[in-house]
């Protein structure tokens, strides 16, 4: 979600205009205030309907025995209207004096938590709970103040799904959703998955790459982990919201089919997996339809076909109307005051006292939030201010250690330069504050480390002035990490002169640099190339020295013309507040690396489906540009490059070792309607280290030639031999039949490959299936 209010300013915006909301004031970076007309809300945040004063009812709701859909119904009957609606309208939880225009002020509520993500009154009469929401997927998330929230911050999101290993991803969500508890928070707005379509877009670093399966595992089970800690989490940004450009105008058009094969399977997913409170809808348009006010999206789908009992809320500004958003399956408006209007205040009041909505769906509105709340343990566990000088801090850096450790992906080692040489003398670190830090992602998943300033900057703000930034590092030193591990002397340049850069360089044993791509919510990257001179100080330092190693942190892929210069790449993406450690272990080599990449790495942006990113350049703020998915359809990432022949720099899957593998005995055999692979992995080098198993499928009439059809990581000592078996699920073998809203697999042959990466196959069988059509639900497979 944006903290950037996203109302008109009096003049058109010009491309890439932020909005700023800190210290008291919104303006944009040309400097105008920005108003919008509208209705003053009413009641009050905080206030209770006039039965609130009478003596509390029997609560035959408090019966944890009962189910959650048990529960909510008890509870719904008591309600009066207002209080059923009131369930449905979320505030800004900021404050901010301007605009002072008294129409559309941000302020605090009543009992919000300061500098938070929102606030949604309670029913004190029954005993229902507030709702107190957090940013965001990396932690608990605090806008910008004076004194911001110290929290522990994961990897990003790409840096998880970088690890192929759900069980770290479950157990992720559960440290940061065991701080947002203990912050007085019951909703985190994590479980963020949409597919990397575009790998300029500027929030991939929240995201878990570009393949359904992949993404939905990692994505669904940190929605588990964060509410197995008494906190809804939400499932997001539903759906198809590929890119910052024009994000909150552009309609992005693709084939049902095509849609449900790629970022719906996901989703899908994920769903399954996690079992998400709430979802939360997107900004854009879906063929011709906002994404919270898509019938298609919201009630056909995500209700009707997957069985979806939770609330939808919307993203902060994604709502546009009353009536159509109700009606197509919106339950909850977030964030009053970024949309135009409260549509969900007084308006939807009047709405189902006309009969424009009716009063079935305002109970049903009202039903799924409680339910949501039921079935996460909010009225059992009750959140109780903040607690936060509980947190085991000690405990939960070890934990996001150990994802960024196995989320660090080894591109590149020429001729064993890592792990670094214990007889090195000499280790020269050049760029990005790497003495003091690590870096992260901008926009509203921004947490602030725990061990910060208490204005949470360990460096200046070398980002923009207004949002996404401030641009963060973390105060996680690989220098400080490594000086700790090597008895080499360690120095540090901050790069800024090339010439002296490549000097320093020609005189050490070793040089480390650092390369940075900082990305943030709501602004695209312009290309995939490193910003700055960064290019040409690589290279220069690579010239000077050939033990050149570059460590890379980034939101997503990035092109690497200096790569035949340098001896190694780890790619580290925002390695969270553990991260400095976290690398060092890596180079120093007590930790092997094992992070396989979960998004395509291009050679050149020729090689996309948009070679340019589609909006750019569209200055109506009313207007509607078109971006045509139906271009890649289903073919997302690898899969595109397979169908187009297109040579990346490196593909899906893609991860060097300090160790090496043997692989092999491929096996597969029918379980239910889907197959199982087994496979023998042998650890064949002199270290311990984790292989990833990864099982390609290749059919006929697919979107592409193969699909990822399952995976699995397993850790091995030196010679140990183990047997490994991964399921394949029936919907990665099919198609899916819009008209019968069912999957079909196609009877004929089909080819399983077991693989290194999506371009490096190691053995391949083939198998028979027999036609069929089905319903994929949560627990089974319907005939």
């Amino acid at each position: 979600m944006p903290k950037t209010p996203l109302f008109k300013t009096s003049a058109p915006r010009a491309l890439g205009q932020v909005l700023l909301l800190t210290a008291g004031l919104v303006v944009s970076q040309g400097g105008a205030f920005c108003s919008q007309a509208v209705a003053q809300v009413a009641p009050p945040p905080g206030s209770a309907s006039p039965a609130a004063a009478k003596a509390p009812l029997p609560r035959a709701w408090d019966d944890a025995r009962l189910s959650p859909d048990e529960r909510a119904d008890l509870v719904l009957a008591k309600m009066t209207l207002h209080e059923k609606l009131q369930l449905t309208f979320g505030y800004f939880s900021t404050q901010s004096d301007k605009p002072a225009s008294g129409v559309k002020n941000f302020e605090l509520p009543k009992e919000g938590l300061p500098a938070s993500a929102g606030f949604v009154p309670g029913v004190p009469r029954l005993g229902v709970p507030n709702q107190w929401l957090s940013d965001a997927g990396m932690g608990v998330a605090s806008q910008q103040s004076k004194t911001p929230r110290l929290r522990t911050s994961l990897p990003s999101g790409m840096a998880v799904a970088s690890t192929w290993n759900p069980e770290l991803a479950r157990k992720g969500g559960a440290m940061i959703g065991n701080e947002a508890f203990l912050s007085g928070f019951n909703v985190l707005l994590a479980g963020a998955l949409n597919l990397v379509r575009e790998p300029r877009n500027g929030r991939n670093f929240e995201y878990a790459g570009e393949d359904p399966l992949l993404a939905g595992m990692i994505a669904g089970n940190q929605i588990k982990g964060v509410q197995s800690q008494n906190v809804i989490s939400t499932m997001k940004h539903f759906a198809f919201n590929g890119q910052e450009t024009r994000r909150t105008t552009i309609d992005h058009k693709i084939d049902e089919q095509a849609a449900r094969q790629s970022d719906l399977l996901a989703f899908e997913i994920a769903h399954e997996v996690g079992q998400p409170g709430s979802v939360m809808c997107a900004y854009n348009r879906v063929n011709g339809f906002y994404a919270c006010e898509n019938d298609w999206l919201l009630n056909q789908v995500l209700k009707r076909d997957w069985g979806f009992k939770g609330y939808v809320m919307s993203d902060w500004g994604a709502t546009h109307s009353t009536t159509q958003a109700a009606n197509a399956g919106l339950d909850q408006q977030s964030g009053w005051p970024f949309d135009r209007s409260p549509y969900f205040a007084d308006a939807l009041r009047e709405a189902v006292n006309n009969g424009y909505v009716s009063e079935a769906r305002a109970d049903d509105m009202a039903r799924r939030i409680l339910r949501a709340m039921f079935a996460a343990g909010l009225f059992d566990k009750r959140v109780n201010g903040d607690a936060s000088a509980t947190i085991d801090y000690g405990v939960h850096a070890a934990v996001t250690q150990a994802a960024a450790e196995e989320g660090i992906v080894l591109l590149k080692n020429t001729a064993g330069l890592l792990p670094l040489s214990k007889r090195s003398r000499s280790i020269l670190i050049v760029g990005n504050h790497a003495d003091i830090g690590v870096l992260s992602g901008g926009g509203s998943s921004q947490v602030y480390a725990h061990g910060s300033p208490t204005n949470g900057m360990i460096v200046p703000n070398e980002g923009p002035s207004g949002f996404p930034g401030p641009k963060v590092y973390h105060p996680s030193s690989p220098m400080k990490a490594l000086q700790a591990r090597t008895s080499a002397t360690v120095t540090y340049l901050d790069g800024k002169d090339v010439q002296a850069a490549a000097a320093a360089a020609a005189r050490a044993d070793v040089v480390i640099v650092f390369a940075e791509q900082w990305l943030g919510e709501s602004a695209d990257a312009r290309n995939l190339d490193l910003p700055g001179e960064q290019n040409a100080l690589i290279a220069a330092v690579a010239d000077a020295n050939k033990n050149s190693v570059v460590v890379l942190q980034t939101g997503g892929p990035v092109i690497m013309p200096w790569l035949p210069k340098v001896g190694a790449v780890l790619e580290a993406w925002y390695p969270g507040t553990s991260g400095g450690e976290a690398i060092a272990r890596i180079l120093t080599g007590q930790v092997n690396p094992s992070g396989r990449l979960p998004v395509t790495f291009p050679a050149a942006t020729g090689q996309l489906p948009r070679p340019a990113i589609e909006g750019l350049g569209t200055m109506d703020p009313n207007g509607h540009p078109t971006s045509n998915y139906d271009v890649d359809g289903a073919a997302v990432g690898y899969k595109w490059f397979d169908k187009t022949g297109a040579k990346p720099l490196f593909p899906f899957g893609y991860g060097l070792s300090y160790t090496s593998f043997d692989m092999g005995g491929l096996t597969v055999k029918a379980e239910g309607r889907g197959l199982q692979a087994r496979v023998v992995v042998r650890n064949t080098g002199p270290v311990r280290g984790k292989a990833v198993v990864q099982i390609y499928v290749s059919g006929q009439g697919w979107e592409a030639p193969r699909r990822l059809g399952g995976f699995s990581k397993v850790d091995l000592k030196p010679g140990e031999k183990r047997a490994v078996t991964v399921p394949i699920d029936p919907r990665l073998l099919a198609t899916f039949d819009v008209e019968g809203r069912t999957w079909r697999i196609t009877g004929g042959g089909y080819q399983v490959t077991l693989a290194s990466s999506a371009s490096d196959p190691i053995q391949s069988v083939n198998v028979d299936l027999p036609a069929s059509s089905f319903v994929q639900g949560p627990a089974d497979v319907r005939p």
